[in-house]
């Protein structure tokens, strides 16, 4: 991909070919949510009452960390503005989504909503970018020694951390921005403390071997749900001089009524591109996009997305390349040649040491 626009183009475009309704909040979202907060309060309290079996616990923290991870893709888009319009509300219900993930409403609005979204792959300024090579060189030299373990060992590392990446890059975002939140700083530690009191709280009720099935197994598996998506959204795109929603993100499929319950969370290419319609008109947004642009759009199964990024590893060794340290092999991004039926690399003549 040589050319870039930057999000406004794309929008003035397309704006006039969609119905005008869609940019209204859409609040029927939160009957979604009372479901799951039923779904959530009914699995704890028959944990609680029950004396389940080793497997029985575990199909309930099945259906809770499933249940954790939706409510956080509500939380989202609540965030956004996008399911009811006042700031009061909004972060308040929007702290309630994202509870059982602990995160802090104000945070994410400044972290997801104003930072990542204005500098989405940007390896300076986006806070969710994957480190440049250059960066690479600049870390501690046990970063860098990780780097020179076998790209499947360090994929199948990578993947067993998605069960608790979501939460790690949740507090590290937290000490990155708390201080510039200034006079409304305590109002932020307490968004963050509220929750993990109330996780805490819920060990001392119920006991460590409850809890453990009540609530870690279950965040640790909405981490992983969450982070499945997240880690598609962007790392297998290139870094991009402009902010270019159909060149930085991607969107991924899955089965409609995995759509359903995640909230359109799949739809990534077209949240970036209009991060304040609400995910339910997502698809009209697809049509459209792939109607002007069918050709720059970068859309493939979740499974497969997946597939790929085991497959290549996640240091840019430049803007639209790939480096594995360990071996200096260098693998093409989205739009730049990468073949996800067959992943191919080249021999760089970089010393990485």
């Amino acid at each position: 991909m040589k050319e870039f626009h930057d999000i406004t183009w794309y929008v003035k475009r397309i704006t006039k070919e969609m119905p005008e309704d869609i940019r209204k909040p859409v609040p029927q979202r939160l009957l979604g949510g009372l479901a799951y907060i039923i779904v959530i309060t009914g699995c704890m309290i028959a944990m609680k009452q029950l004396n389940m079996n080793v497997i029985a616990s575990l199909l309930f923290s099945i259906i809770l960390g499933f249940s954790f991870a939706a409510m956080g893709f509500l939380g989202h888009e609540i965030l956004h503005g996008t399911v009811v319009r006042k700031p009061w509300l909004r972060n308040l219900l929007g702290g309630l989504a994202f509870a059982p993930l602990s995160v802090s409403p104000r945070l994410w609005i400044k972290w997801h909503n104003i930072t990542h979204h204005a500098h989405t792959q940007d390896v300076e300024k986006d806070p969710d970018a994957w480190i440049s090579l250059e960066q690479l060189l600049k870390s501690p030299k046990i970063v860098r020694w990780v780097y020179t373990l076998p790209l499947n060992f360090r994929a199948f590392i990578s993947f067993l951390s998605l069960t608790f990446t979501f939460s790690m890059h949740t507090m590290r975002m937290f000490f990155t921005y708390i201080s510039e939140f200034k006079s409304k700083k305590f109002g932020v530690w307490l968004q963050m403390l509220v929750p993990w009191g109330v996780w805490i709280g819920l060990l001392t009720y119920v006991g460590f071997n409850k809890w453990i099935f009540m609530y870690l197994i279950p965040l640790l598996i909405g981490n992983f749900i969450v982070m499945a998506y997240i880690s598609t959204n962007h790392r297998l795109n290139p870094l991009v001089p402009v902010n270019d929603p159909l060149a930085n993100s991607l969107s991924v499929t899955v089965p409609k009524w995995i759509d359903v319950l995640h909230f359109n969370f799949s739809y990534h290419v077209e949240h970036h591109m209009f991060p304040g319609i609400n995910p339910k008109y997502y698809p009209i947004v697809k049509e459209k996009i792939l109607e002007f642009w069918p050709e720059r759009y970068f859309q493939m199964s979740l499974v497969k997305a997946l597939v790929a990024l085991w497959k290549t590893p996640r240091i840019y060794y430049n803007e639209t390349e790939f480096l594995d340290p360990r071996n200096k092999n260098s693998y093409k991004s989205l739009g730049n040649g990468l073949d996800i039926k067959n992943i191919t690399y080249r021999k760089s003549k970089l010393n990485t040491n």
